[in-house]
């Protein structure tokens, strides 16, 4: 009988436990649903943006040899051999690493054409073969790509001026894009006759670009054939940019 007793006062106090819990977590959810209501009514959410114009320091380069040819064998060996004279200019005459040189498209195809008699026939083949070169004596561009011109390039693309490490900046673009957020934030809540307060969350959005980057003002030209000036390129500016989702309390 003692033993049962203890079991069953056991049993009564764990039921009292339980109600109680049960009472007690009652107690606690409606303040907290009010409270949840209450900041969502008492905030403001902005959009700050960051921006920073630099010079760039690195500029990628596409640069190509398109070789057209009987047959696909000698169409790919007039490519190769303008590549491979390419490719020992960039690194002997112009010093790049072999690891700012990557080659970035190849191929070879035929050529079609087509008249009412023979139908679509082929006519020769094309062989191309494109490098992109990492180069960062900017100030030189425009005579490496006449020298490239020069070695047998007869494919060369748009150069695109970058920073070579632009997380060296991304304090800065974050610190402007913050401050932006600050003013838009209190412009608000003065309209709203009301105090801003702390700030509640803070998101940066890149679409996985922290920070973006892009170029301005880049220019490319090639001289007329009667000057003796050679290509000009003008690198422009690179703007590093980035974007705050903040919101803050209203007091």
């Amino acid at each position: 009988m003692k033993k049962w007793g203890k079991s069953f006062g056991a049993v009564l106090l764990a039921g009292s436990l339980m109600i109680g819990g049960m009472g007690l977590s009652g107690v606690f959810q409606g303040p907290e649903k009010a409270f949840a209501e209450d900041v969502q009514k008492n905030i403001v959410s902005v959009v700050g943006k960051g921006e920073l114009s630099i010079k760039p320091d690195i500029v990628y380069l596409s640069i190509g040899v398109n070789t057209t040819a009987d047959t696909a064998q000698d169409a790919q060996k007039g490519t190769a051999a303008k590549i491979t004279k390419l490719t020992t200019l960039l690194k002997t005459t112009w010093g790049i690493a072999d690891k700012d040189i990557q080659s970035t498209q190849f191929y070879v195809q035929p050529n079609y054409v087509y008249n009412e008699k023979e139908g679509q026939q082929v006519k020769g083949y094309n062989a191309m073969h494109t490098l992109q070169v990492s180069y960062r004596d900017l100030s030189k561009v425009g005579q490496l790509l006449d020298a490239a011109s020069a070695a047998g390039a007869n494919s060369i693309g748009n150069a695109q001026f970058a920073i070579e490490d632009p997380s060296a900046f991304e304090a800065q673009v974050i610190e402007k894009a913050m401050l932006n957020a600050d003013v838009k934030a209190a412009a608000i809540a003065k309209a709203a006759k009301r105090g801003l307060g702390q700030v509640v969350t803070v998101i940066q959005s890149d679409d996985g670009n922290n920070p973006v980057i892009f170029t301005e003002g880049a220019k490319m030209a090639n001289a007329s054939a009667d000057s003796a000036a050679g290509s000009s390129v003008e690198p422009g500016v690179v703007k590093v940019t980035t974007q705050l989702s903040v919101t803050y309390e209203l007091k």
